[in-house]
């Protein structure tokens, strides 16, 4: 398995007690949001609903590239950025 860097908006450093950076393991988005929940539980179902698809609010660039489903590879070394959306209104 590759180590990746992931980079998380602050609504969801919460959960990495206020970490905005911090490395993964795993050969897909999908393996390394399940690491990443082992390590800080919770986090994962803010980004994955209960059918395992992406939030709505929630987008990935893996080297600056978006990618849109947890099946996407991986390689050693890859900077995954986690945006997350605001969304609501008056």
């Amino acid at each position: 398995m590759g180590r990746v860097r992931v980079h998380l908006p602050p609504l969801l450093a919460s959960y990495t007690g206020a970490l905005r950076e911090v490395d993964a393991e795993g050969e897909t988005l999908a393996e390394v949001l399940e690491d990443l929940d082992r390590r800080f539980p919770g986090l994962r179902f803010r980004i994955v609903d209960e059918q395992d698809g992406l939030r709505p609010h929630i987008r990935f660039f893996v080297d600056r590239a978006q990618v849109k489903g947890l099946d996407a590879s991986l390689e050693a070394g890859d900077e995954i950025h986690i945006l997350q959306s605001l969304s609501g209104g008056l």
